[in-house]
């Protein structure tokens, strides 16, 4: 059997085998998940993403070693839009602190199959049409170009999303939380809990998501394995980034910033080829890897720091 498929085979079953031990033994009872619990879990999938990214090192080479680490701060850093739309979804449905992680769990699971298969059919387009790269170049850069100067703040009007005004229409919804549950069964039939429509605007908020995250993955390499492997390993560590950080977010004012310009300049490392090849007469001129990484790095770095500046000479003011 190729190595390949081995790799894959093998990175799903530690993927299951940690989800399992996180449902079924750490998070067996729902339970309000304090900073500390947190941020040891934060360490924890920050951990095994650095050791995995440590194994393809060694099994490919520093290339795809440098490709996996930047797609990973890639994907981790812009899951922190998702982190604002989970807070302002919590609070619209006024979901218990204790039934939040059990949310979050299975819409990493719903998250895995929505990214492999978006993953899969971009490897597929760009492999039929390389020229669909300079289209997500072009996409991420406008993006990153509006959030720039428009900074939108993340919307949640659950009452408009489509797929809870499809479930309203098909089941039945119960007026109040059940628990921690789902679905119940009441006066002999199986009902919704509002919990279900969370995690049904969970799933789409994802999916939204990823149309930008994953087009800014495939700026950093087009290896399926390795867009997929560090995709997936930034979202496994979004549930714990979110208990961590959701009482504090209002102090990263710079970080969505942050963000709009990595976006932005991924576009650009997308096009650089396409623009450089037209004005060098077909010599493209490829941004490398390591100025890629250096970039994130240093934004995200300036981004924060100017945040928390900006916070405590806000609190000083007030004082």
């Amino acid at each position: 059997m190729d190595i390949t498929l081995w790799a894959w085979i093998g990175f799903h079953a530690i993927v299951f085998l940690v989800l399992a031990l996180d449902l079924g033994v750490f998070h067996r009872r729902s339970h309000k998940v304090s900073i500390r619990e947190a941020g040891l879990w934060t360490l924890v999938w920050v951990t095994l993403s650095l050791i995995f990214n440590g194994i393809i090192w060694l099994w490919r080479g520093p290339e795809d070693g440098l490709n996996f680490l930047t797609g990973y701060l890639v994907e981790y850093s812009l899951s922190v839009d998702n982190i604002f739309v989970f807070i302002l979804l919590f609070s619209y449905f006024r979901v218990p602190a204790q039934y939040q992680h059990r949310v979050l769990f299975w819409g990493i699971l719903g998250a895995l199959i929505m990214r492999g298969t978006m993953i899969l059919l971009g490897s597929a387009l760009i492999e039929q049409f390389e020229w669909i790269l300079y289209l997500f170049g072009a996409f991420l850069l406008v993006t990153g170009v509006r959030l720039i100067f428009h900074d939108d703040e993340p919307e949640v009007d659950p009452q408009r999303n489509l797929l809870v005004r499809l479930a309203r229409r098909l089941l039945p919804i119960t007026p109040d939380m059940r628990g921690d549950r789902f679905f119940v069964r009441e006066a002999d039939r199986f009902s919704a809990t509002p919990l279900f429509l969370v995690l049904l605007i969970v799933e789409s908020t994802d999916l939204l998501f990823a149309v930008d995250s994953i087009p800014a993955i495939f700026g950093i390499t087009h290896d399926p394995f390795i867009v997929y492997t560090s995709n997936i390993c930034a979202i496994l560590g979004l549930r714990s980034l979110y208990f961590l950080l959701a009482g504090v977010m209002e102090s990263f004012y710079y970080l969505r910033f942050g963000l709009a310009i990595i976006l932005s300049f991924i576009g650009v490392k997308m096009l650089t080829p396409l623009v450089t090849g037209w004005f060098l007469g077909g010599h493209s001129v490829h941004i490398p890897t390591t100025i890629s990484l250096g970039v994130i790095v240093v934004t995200l770095l300036a981004s924060v720091v100017a945040s928390l500046i900006r916070s405590r000479r806000l609190a000083s003011a007030t004082d």
